[in-house]
């Protein structure tokens, strides 16, 4: 009878990791599919988009070929170089304004430590495309939406509020024991050589997380960048370019560079993602690793 109930136990338990299986097997399809046909459509060699047949009847390398060496009209390598050089620098200024603040309100006990935190909480539900309008004037007003301050204008959009974000990294210095800082306070070392010589050594999880999440907002953003750009077509990012290769004057002759084009700019994220998704898990979760 017991051997009975057990072989009943693992039968149920096999029919229910398989159901488990096969579910997760149709997500995964389903999720990677539209994956699958932008990189199938970038090695299409038939123009335009409307064709009869999902899979590519003959396939070109032109499409990635034509995005570096045809610039006439959409001058990819231009969007390409303006794209990386405000996601590096807008990078940085956020991962430091993002460290600083969370430090600071982890760590520091002052007047308007709760308050601040309850603003930026109430902030956080709001979409900061919701202020681009006020943004794009007040840009304006001091210059910075013509030549080539544009691109200051943007770092300017995508750092100023980075501050904002602290909710993550202030959770995980949190789970550093405060008994470091006071070691380390009782031997002579100010705040700013306790956060740059022991808490940042010690938050290697953290600080990877801040820095891929600030490099993806300005990498992926379009709304900012086109109302900031306008008819600037010089300054022009990558999100900008790749909509523009839809437009009805184009879209027949640079569907497949578009596709093309995404393919391309996922590659820096994916990459960063294969190589630090540790990292990355760790700084989420919390977990300090010494």
């Amino acid at each position: 009878m017991a051997a009975g109930k057990v072989r009943s136990a693992k039968k149920r338990r096999f029919i229910h990791n398989t159901i488990v299986h096969v579910v997760l097997a149709i997500l995964a399809l389903i999720w990677v599919f539209p994956i699958l046909w932008v990189i199938l459509t970038s090695f299409r060699a038939e123009k335009g988009s409307y064709v009869s047949t999902f899979f590519p009847q003959s396939f070109t390398l032109d499409n990635y070929v034509r995005l570096f060496t045809d610039t006439s009209i959409l001058n990819f390598p231009q969007m390409f170089a303006n794209t990386l050089f405000i996601a590096v620098c807008s990078c940085i200024l956020s991962t430091f304004y993002v460290l600083a603040v969370s430090y600071c309100l982890s760590r520091l006990k002052f007047k308007l430590r709760k308050p601040y935190m309850n603003m930026a909480m109430i902030l956080g539900l709001f979409p900061g495309f919701m202020s681009m309008v006020a943004v794009y004037f007040i840009l304006k007003a001091i210059g910075l939406t013509e030549g080539n301050l544009i691109n200051v204008a943007l770092i300017l959009c995508y750092s100023g509020g980075a501050g904002l974000g602290f909710q993550i990294a202030k959770g995980f210095f949190d789970t550093i024991p405060i008994a470091v800082d006071e070691a380390a306070l009782l031997d002579g070392c100010t705040r700013w050589q306790i956060f740059s010589r022991i808490t940042l050594p010690l938050s290697k999880p953290i600080i990877i997380y801040t820095v891929l999440t600030s490099f993806m907002a300005p990498w992926l953003d379009f709304i900012f960048a086109k109302v900031i750009c306008r008819a600037n077509s010089d300054q022009y990012t990558i999100a900008i370019g790749l909509w523009k290769m839809l437009e009805k004057e184009y879209i027949d002759s640079w569907y497949t560079s578009f596709a093309a084009g995404a393919v391309l700019i996922s590659i820096p994220i994916a990459i960063l993602f294969l190589f630090m998704q540790r990292y990355y898990v760790d700084g989420v979760s919390g977990a300090v690793k010494g």
